[in-house]
């Protein structure tokens, strides 16, 4: 579409090439408003572009571009750890989880780590009747994955906290295990 454009910025607001990570901004007259009375959000999200009065959005979703200019999405980028100076992928970790067939449901966040900076915490609800451990969890993790990405912690839960359209809530999960929800998992 003509003055339409969709490009990817590093943390630096610098553009990124091919085979790099970073957010996917989109710019053109076709962009919304801002979020209904949400000032504090839109100020986050919409920032002023390169033409006089113009504003972009930045997504919020981190992509990478490949030489042909095909996009590729990589994870939220709230959802993204970061450990040992490494940015992480929860969807990389869940995928290898979901290989182990006890595992009903994944969920991967990051949690505060001293030394670490963010460890890797798994949540897994396992399929009714199966059995697994932490170690076979941790050993499965470590002969697919870079060490960095293998989960420090694992908890086994009945339950994991949802939207009403049956998406993972990684923000409770997070809040949880750093105090800030009451009550724990369902």
């Amino acid at each position: 579409m003509p003055d339409e454009e969709v490009f990817i910025v590093d943390e630096g607001g610098n553009r990124v090439g091919p085979g790099g990570v970073g957010e996917l901004v989109v710019r053109g007259s076709n962009l919304m408003m801002g979020y209904w009375e949400m000032p504090e959000e839109n100020e986050k999200i919409l920032k002023p572009g390169k033409y006089p009065g113009e504003r972009v959005l930045y997504t919020g979703d981190l992509f990478s571009m490949d030489e042909e200019g095909y996009l590729y999405f990589v994870a939220r980028k709230d959802d993204i750890i970061k450990s040992r100076g490494e940015k992480v992928a929860p969807k990389e970790i869940e995928h290898v989880i979901y290989e182990m067939h006890p595992v009903q449901e994944a969920a991967v966040v990051g949690v505060p780590d001293e030394l670490l900076g963010e460890a890797v915490k798994a949540f897994i609800v396992l399929k009714e009747g199966t059995v697994l451990s932490e170690r076979e969890v941790t050993a499965h993790c470590a002969r697919r994955l870079e060490s960095f990405m293998v989960p420090k912690h694992v908890e086994f839960v009945p339950d994991l906290p949802k939207t009403p359209s049956g998406k993972i809530r990684k923000r409770d999960l997070r809040e949880i295990v750093t105090g800030g929800a009451e009550g724990g998992l369902p």
